[in-house]
């Protein structure tokens, strides 16, 4: 089964390059080329409400794009999906997965801009983790040739928040400090890469002991992301910072505001401190909560400090944010050609091992991004516990420590 997906895929682009199908032999033939596999969250909860399954592939709707799936990012906020951790969280059953990068296949009517067998990537208003996918023109972008598929699924997300982040909202200028928690991760890399291009910004970047090594390079201080960072970046600059970037919310809300010089800006993009055990936790989430600062805003007219927040799938799915993001994805792209940035690939994965990737990401132990790569087939090792392809649409629940001493890397770049 691990092989339907990349032999309908080369079959695809044999018919892009005809410009032409042939004739299926059989009605079975024509039934299976309406179905593709993807990825169902059944219900939220644990890694056990996933599985790969079959569904009927989407037609183009007006101004829409079909692509042929070849690699889709995964994030922290598709585990926070899994768990219901978010605001007005979807009806499950879903396909979840924000951006993808693949080969257009179809447009719907009114749709102009691209031609079948363009190499592209996406964002999708969930349904990303499949072989097909159908989105709006809008959210659509063409790839340069030399960008692999790998890396523009990598691309989107992280680098767009980055950029916006630190020269739409910040105003990031020569000169400047930035404070950037999680740097090992691909928002982390993303925004260490943008402050390069930009002289004399100072770095200081937090993140777990192992991943030190690997990323040292790329910021200008370090810490361990479980000491007191506080103090460690007032050794070093005592009048604090001009940018934070926070992901993980609860008690770095506070420590981030008063970190920050007059006139800089703190920016909220991510709760990840919310997330500790496979399933959603009440108790965490009201820790969380408790543990940010209540902000006063008189305080913050008296110190003259900034207090932002940025959800860049809001900015684009709910508030119109579509040509702001289209002109940022075009400045970025123009920074890859020049090779002064590059989207930072952690490892891929099979359909078939969404389980394990996403465990990885709970394990804070990425640096850089996770990509689901449709074509790839699961590892043996992983195949017969992993989310097998089921059409009936029942999984057996897996018991906790199942998987402990089982391989979760299949391929490391």
């Amino acid at each position: 089964m691990a092989k339907e997906g990349p032999e309908m895929t080369e079959e695809t682009e044999h018919m892009i390059e005809k410009n032409g199908a042939k004739e299926p032999d059989s009605a079975v033939c024509a039934a299976d080329s309406k179905e593709m596999r993807a990825v169902l969250l059944t219900g939220f909860g644990g890694l056990n409400k996933l599985k790969v399954t079959k569904k009927l592939m989407p037609e183009p709707q007006e101004g829409e794009v079909k692509i042929r799936v070849k690699a889709c990012g995964l994030n922290f906020l598709d585990l926070m999906v899994r768990q219901g951790n978010i605001d007005n969280p979807p009806k499950t059953p879903l396909v979840p997965g924000f951006e993808c990068s693949g080969i257009v296949e179809a447009m719907g009517e009114n749709t102009k801009g691209f031609e079948i067998g363009d190499r592209v990537m996406a964002f999708v208003n969930y349904n990303a983790w499949a072989e097909v996918v159908c989105t709006p023109l809008d959210w659509v972008y063409k790839i340069p040739d030399e960008m692999t598929f790998p890396e523009a699924a990598a691309f989107c997300m992280n680098f767009v928040a980055a950029y916006m982040m630190l020269f739409e909202v910040s105003n990031l200028r020569e000169g400047m400090s930035v404070l950037v928690h999680s740097a090992g991760g691909g928002v982390g890399q993303a925004v260490a890469q943008l402050c390069s291009t930009v002289p004399n910004v100072t770095v200081f970047g937090t993140a777990s002991p192992f991943k030190h090594e690997a990323i040292r390079h790329s910021v200008t201080h370090l810490f361990d992301r479980n000491v007191d960072y506080v103090a460690e970046v007032r050794k070093i600059s005592p009048e604090g910072v001009d940018i934070v970037l926070d992901c993980l919310c609860g008690e770095n809300t506070g420590k981030g505001l008063g970190l920050l010089k007059p006139l800089g800006t703190y920016i909220l993009y991510g709760s990840s401190n919310m997330v500790t055990g496979e399933t959603k936790s009440f108790f965490s989430l009201a820790k969380s909560w408790w543990q940010v600062e209540k902000v006063n805003p008189i305080k913050l007219y008296e110190e003259n400090k900034v207090m932002a927040g940025f959800s860049l799938l809001n900015l684009l799915f709910k508030q119109g944010g579509c040509s702001q993001v289209k002109t940022t994805v075009q400045k970025l792209l123009s920074l890859y050609s020049e090779k002064k940035i590059k989207p930072i690939v952690d490892s891929l994965w099979a359909l078939e091992e969404v389980k394990e990737a996403m465990q990885r990401i709970h394990d804070r132990g990425n640096i850089g991004k996770l990509i689901l790569d449709v074509e790839k087939s699961p590892t043996p090792l992983m195949a017969s516990d992993s989310t097998e392809t089921s059409e009936a649409g029942e999984e057996e629940e897996e018991h906790e420590g199942d998987n402990d001493n089982k391989e979760r890397m299949p391929f490391i770049q």
